[in-house]
């Protein structure tokens, strides 16, 4: 579902998908829609070549065109709100997966999207290091960003979600505040799925 709302991939059925009143479609409209949204996914995607700054400067300044030094001004200030900012300098290959995942997360935030879609981004860590990268992430949500979460972590979710979607098999099973989705789910696959989750 994420991935059709910058449309990386297509969607066979539904009418459209509308994110901040731009229709999703390609075209000019796609690009606006792109400009707007930020995607944090499983592998970190940074670029080898580049530190830990230049991977954040790089989009604002290629995409939104503005100068180096406002860039680095940016790049700075993510770093540090993702508590990374002592490692600017260094090139992705000496940071940690958790380490990584937070550039990735400034980095997405340096675009200043009005949508942050996440796809599952701890499954790819080591379980140490998954805790760092949800505590940003908790406190991102209390800045007002919008976030769309793919993930496995129910409580979590439980936690920071305005909003719990339930899906299975491409399908939408249930949908509603998280305290009802948790706490008395109406429909089967939910409650089979949150019992096998919280039972182990």
């Amino acid at each position: 579902m994420i991935r059709c709302i910058n449309r990386l991939e297509g969607f066979a059925e539904g009418s459209e998908i509308i994110v901040d009143g731009i229709p999703v479609v390609p075209g000019k409209s796609l690009a606006k829609v792109r400009a707007e949204v930020g995607m944090v996914f499983q592998s970190f995607n940074l670029f080898p070549h580049l530190t830990v700054r230049r991977n954040v400067m790089l989009a604002p300044m290629r995409v939104r065109g503005i100068s180096a030094e406002e860039a680095t001004s940016r790049a700075d200030i993510l770093l540090k709100r993702v508590g990374i900012y002592e490692q600017a300098d260094k090139f992705p290959e000496h940071l940690s997966g958790g380490q990584q995942q937070r550039v990735a997360i400034a980095r997405a935030l340096a675009m200043e999207p009005r949508v942050m879609l996440f796809d599952e981004p701890t499954s790819a860590l080591d379980p140490e290091m998954v805790d760092e990268v949800l505590d940003v992430m908790k406190n991102l949500a209390g800045t007002g960003v919008t976030m769309i979460v793919v993930t496995h972590k129910m409580g979590f979710s439980s936690q920071v979600a305005d909003r719990v979607i339930f899906m299975d098999g491409g399908e939408v099973i249930e949908t509603g505040k998280p305290n009802d989705i948790f706490s008395n789910p109406q429909e089967t696959r939910t409650q089979n799925l949150l019992s096998a989750v919280l039972n182990h």
